[in-house]
């Protein structure tokens, strides 16, 4: 294993602990009745977006999905913002009218979240052009799961991307499930990568519960991208430890597979397990952020929990028509 600083580290864990426990507390809240809407969580992924955006800066973009909470957290965006949102409150990034699955903060590049499957790709292809006309040195990614591999857009984004040698990465979070769907009982290919062939597109895979090898894999996608070589389409295997929304019943499968495979696999208990035996960073230095995590949550609940409903005079403020 090559050598990372401590701060990088610190970067790896403060997300991934930070997304996890902003997901554990939107559960709990959904169950008890306090938020509306449907709520899909990304616990057990968190390594994606974290090793992903420890790369990027506020000038390059992201186009997420409909589990996008974690993608928006480790791109930056406001914690407080994102929560009230969630609640339905007017201090929300869309004024509490958007819910889970339409956060975005174009201030830190978070082009949104997506209700559509597969409403992403061309977003992120859109904003690559942008780059490529305005003689940007930046990147757009799109993350998308292995179900949204059988939309058109899919086909249509990857093919105008290689045409065209944009700088994106597709991203796919390979999560194993399609709502209700193993993913190998609609889709022809056991890698989705394999379809990047039939484009002329570069890939790679890697184990997108491993922090390190989305970090390194995604550092040679941009890389990639950002030469004028063309975009690059990097594939993450994980699995989706929670179901396709809170309060699925989850009949498709069994707690025991999904147990056995998230103890193996668990990417936060897997950073710490590295972290620790190779004396990269201590405990202490894991429960400072930890704590930090709980203070940074416990005040952006009160900030949700104390902010206004939006008033019903305003349901059509900022709607195009």
């Amino acid at each position: 294993m090559k050598r990372y600083n401590k701060e990088l580290l610190k970067t790896f864990y403060y997300k991934m602990v930070k997304i996890r426990r902003f997901e554990e507390t939107i559960e709990r809240y959904f169950f008890d009745g306090e938020i509306p809407g449907f709520v899909h969580l990304y616990i057990g992924e968190e390594a994606i977006a974290s090793g992903v955006c420890a790369s990027l800066t506020d000038k390059d973009y992201i186009a997420s999905t409909h589990r996008g909470h974690g993608h928006t957290i480790a791109k930056g965006a406001d914690l407080n913002r994102m929560m009230a949102e969630i609640f339905g409150r007017k201090t929300g990034f869309c004024k509490g009218k958007g819910g889970s699955m339409h956060i975005a903060d174009f201030s830190v590049g978070m082009l949104g979240a997506n209700g559509v499957v597969g409403g992403g790709f061309n977003l992120a292809v859109g904003a690559a052009l942008a780059i490529k006309k305005q003689n940007r040195d930046n990147v757009s990614v799109v993350f998308f799961g292995d179900g949204a591999s059988n939309r058109g857009t899919f086909h249509e984004a990857l093919n105008m991307a290689s045409v065209w040698k944009l700088p994106v990465v597709f991203v796919c979070e390979n999560n194993q499930w399609a709502s209700t769907t193993p993913y190998r009982t609609t889709t022809s290919v056991e890698d989705i990568s394999a379809r990047a062939a039939g484009y002329n597109m570069a890939c790679k895979i890697v184990d997108g519960n491993d922090v390190f090898a989305v970090y390194e894999g995604f550092k040679e996608a941009m890389e990639h991208a950002k030469s004028g070589e063309g975009p690059f389409f990097l594939e993450a295997k994980t699995y989706r430890i929670k179901g396709h929304f809170v309060g699925d019943p989850e009949l498709y499968r069994t707690k025991e597979e999904v147990n056995e495979i998230y103890e193996e696999n668990n990417p936060i208990t897997r950073f710490e397990d590295k972290v620790l035996s190779k004396d990269l960073m201590s405990e202490a230095e894991l429960e400072e952020i930890r704590n930090k995590v709980e203070k940074e949550i416990k005040e952006a609940l009160e900030f949700a929990m104390n902010s206004e409903f939006p008033d019903p005079s305003e349901i059509f403020d900022d709607l195009y028509v």
